[in-house]
């Protein structure tokens, strides 16, 4: 199972980490993903600078938002966990 945790920390959180969570959770059940992706909250992944911050399995993605979501979904869990 692939885990996705999204940084709900003061910056993330301004920046729109819980837009982030829900765009996440309407993908996974989206693409039927449900038994394959893990969705959770954390706490400061320590890339505050870089807009909203996620981590994928154990590897850190930086500077997401609603713009760009789409194709971060694709690149780092879409083609993971098919």
């Amino acid at each position: 199972m692939t885990t996705v945790s999204v940084c709900v920390g003061s910056s993330c959180h301004l920046k729109g980490s819980y837009n982030i969570i829900n765009l996440l959770k309407e993908a996974v059940e989206k693409n039927q993903l449900d038994e394959k992706v893990e969705v959770k909250a954390a706490f400061c992944l320590g890339k505050c600078q870089n807009g909203v911050s996620m981590k994928v399995d154990d590897e850190i993605v930086t500077g997401v938002n609603t713009e760009n979501f789409s194709e971060i979904f694709e690149k780092y869990i879409l083609s993971k966990v098919k």
